[in-house]
């Protein structure tokens, strides 16, 4: 039970600085950018961030490669 817990606590701090990132990003325009396909129709809306998308693969791709770069 001692590792369950471990595990529950890192989840929750990664959940943690997940949402905060969504904070900021939001503050920067993510999730708003040309290309962000939103579609509205009656009661229904669709909202698929396409660029916004993109933009976080690049960047977290790039932190990742500096961080795990093998030498």
């Amino acid at each position: 039970m001692n590792n369950l817990g471990k595990v529950l606590v890192l989840v929750g701090i990664i959940l943690a600085v997940i949402g905060g990132l969504l904070i900021l990003g939001e503050r920067f325009g993510l999730g708003k950018l040309p290309g962000d396909i939103l579609l509205k129709k009656g009661n229904v809306t669709f909202y698929f961030p396409l660029v916004s998308g993109i933009i976080i693969s690049l960047v977290l791709s790039l932190l990742l490669n500096i961080i795990f770069r093998r030498r």
